[in-house]
């Protein structure tokens, strides 16, 4: 059987794309290049279905969440706030799985950030 090898794109509508685009290079150092091509690290990947009616993801518009594994969840969150994102007051931690946290785009889509365990 033939299977898929990982995760190719991670597509989104938006506003304003460039500045979408630059807001993730400047608080994420998502740097991708004009064609949108972002070789990232190897590491876990998780896939899961939610139910339907869930609140995990924020706004309920949103159909789904894209998460980023980072190294240190404290320094990214404080980079992030240094630059005026939205970030959650609220971290999780995980047994055996990790830690949590969140902050929102300027277009309104929430992010997970992971610092895997």
């Amino acid at each position: 059987m033939e299977r898929v090898l990982g995760i190719g794109g991670h597509f989104m509508r938006a506003g304003d794309p460039a500045a979408l685009t630059t807001w993730y290079r400047d608080c994420l150092g998502l740097d991708v290049d004009e064609h949108g091509l972002w070789q990232q690290e190897a590491g876990p990947t998780v896939f899961a279905a939610f139910p339907a009616d869930t609140d995990y993801f924020g706004s309920r518009t949103q159909q789904t969440m894209l998460n980023f594994r980072v190294r240190d969840l404290d320094a990214m969150l404080a980079q992030l706030r240094a630059k005026g994102a939205d970030v959650d007051a609220e971290t999780q931690d995980m047994d055996g799985v990790g830690r949590f946290g969140w902050v929102t785009d300027p277009e309104g889509n929430r992010i997970e950030l992971w610092q895997p365990a």
